[in-house]
């Protein structure tokens, strides 16, 4: 038996080397793989002292875990609370990471480490996403919440980077002064959840999260407030903010200072002296639903002569019924006309028409050829909203790329237009509070405060196709 099975051995290596020299295989030989990607977040083995743990008297809490980790931007990843005068102290090694406290401990207080996303493994950088430790100086772990959401007042939408703060202290300047007694992030969802708090009412804040310093530092920074106070309770209402961003304060004006000399205009080249111009039309041809720009690309002009601009059909046949309009920057000049479909029209600048306020001009005399667009390029749309509360003062937004491209105040629950744009748009509904048409921000310094106007943004796109009756029923 075993001369046989020895025999079989020898055939099966004899044929293997043949199968070699012929370019083909026995099998193919393939490193080993090191087994499956590890996709797991690490798992927390051991607590010294143990989660939830009461009569807290120590200074430091070390945690052990299943895998070597390593700490991301801790600084800006943790969260204390109550928050701490002194920041604790974060460090990691192999398994473990060790939080050393700095502060002095306030007595019969539950305290929370929210370490956000700072924890991951070293291999994979799986992250252990907002692992909390909580302790207890006294001889209870507080219970009660406070809950909520936080929207984006202008758009209505979430931001997932702000955080929220509760205060014990109600005077207005406390959000600028001091940090927040409780602090909180809110989920991609712009939900929050404040737990282990004790019985007692708060001012509550939501703002952009600019650091370390969690206060409401600029005006230029996303920011909510409550006009009331909320309550922490075992089942808590969830109380909604509004963020927005503050206009820019008026500063009295400061007395002008002496005018620079003038830069005289090189005359080096032609391009020097010359006033160069653009304007808005688009493969020479013009929208029919807006008017036509012309900017100064070589900066504000000095001098605006319309005299000497001439608005003509194709033929060079006067057109009347226009008129200009000056920016305030003096950078720009806008032709209001209602332009008949499907033209071709001349615009006749002089060489004098205009002077920027280094002098430059014109060379010569300029003609911009304009076609105005045909109404097979538009779409026809009809929108009907089917609960609409027209009590809010309603105004319909058409979205692009995030700007507000067209806006519509309501007078029944539907919109529609002979001549529209062709594209897809994001809709929002404002509620225009002071019916000024537009969105309109809050206040928190104000006396009394205002709150941001609300937008509801509509659940689907819309979709509008060219030269296509497009009738569309949204409900909210």
């Amino acid at each position: 038996m075993k001369q046989n099975n020895l025999l079989i051995l020898l055939l099966i290596i004899l044929g293997c080397a043949v199968s070699i020299t012929t370019n083909t295989g026995c099998a193919n030989i393939i490193p080993p793989s090191g087994g499956p990607k590890d996709t797991l977040a690490p798992v927390l083995q051991q607590a010294r002292p143990a989660d939830s743990t009461r009569r807290f008297t120590g200074d430091r809490i070390v945690l052990t875990f299943d895998e070597y980790v390593q700490l991301d931007n801790p600084t800006e990843n943790l969260i204390v609370s109550p928050t701490p005068k002194v920041a604790p102290q974060i460090e990691s090694k192999l398994r473990t990471v060790t939080v050393r406290i700095k502060d002095t401990l306030q007595p019969n207080t539950t305290y929370s480490i929210n370490f956000g996303n700072a924890i991951k493994d070293i291999n994979e950088n799986n992250v252990l996403k907002n692992f909390v430790y909580v302790f207890s100086t006294g001889n209870t772990i507080d219970s009660l919440q406070v809950s909520g959401k936080v929207i984006v007042a202008e758009t209505g939408k979430t931001d997932s980077t702000l955080i929220v703060g509760l205060y014990t202290n109600f005077g207005d300047s406390a959000v600028v002064k001091e940090k927040p007694r409780y602090i909180t992030r809110v989920n991609r969802d712009g939900a929050f959840t404040f737990h282990n708090l004790p019985a007692n009412n708060y001012a509550i804040f939501a703002m952009k999260d600019e650091g370390s310093s969690k206060k409401y530092i600029s005006r230029n920074q996303l920011f909510a407030f409550s006009d009331s106070t909320v309550r922490s309770s075992l089942t808590p209402t969830p109380v909604t903010l509004y963020a927005f961003v503050a206009k820019e304060e008026e500063r009295p004006q400061s007395k002008p200072k002496p005018a620079a000399p003038k830069a005289q205009p090189s005359k080096n080249t032609a391009n020097d002296r010359r006033l160069r111009i653009t304007n808005s039309l688009t493969g020479g041809e013009q929208d029919l639903l807006t008017n036509l720009e012309i900017e100064f690309k070589t900066g504000p002009y000095k001098y605006f002569d319309s005299t000497k601009v001439h608005f003509t059909t194709d033929a060079y046949q006067p057109i009347k019924g226009y008129h200009f309009v000056r920016d305030t920057s003096n950078e720009k000049i806008t032709l209001v006309y209602q332009w008949t479909p499907d033209t071709h029209y001349k615009l006749i600048l002089d060489s004098t028409f205009a002077e920027d306020t280094v002098g430059r001009r014109l060379l010569r005399t300029d003609t911009i050829t304009i076609h105005s667009k045909k109404e097979s390029d538009y779409a026809s749309v009809r929108l009907r909203f089917m609960n609409l509360d027209l009590s809010e003062n309603p105004v319909l937004q058409f979205i692009q790329s995030d700007k507000v491209v067209k806006s519509y105040v309501f007078t029944s629950r539907e919109f529609s237009s002979k001549l529209f744009l062709p594209g897809e748009y994001e809709l929002r509904i404002l509620l225009d509070k002071n019916k000024n048409g537009i969105w309109d921000t809050g206040e928190y310094f104000a006396h009394p405060r205002i709150q941001p106007e609300r937008v509801i943004p509509v659940p689907r796109k819309v979709n509008i196709k060219v030269n296509w009756e497009n009738e569309i029923d949204i409900t909210l």
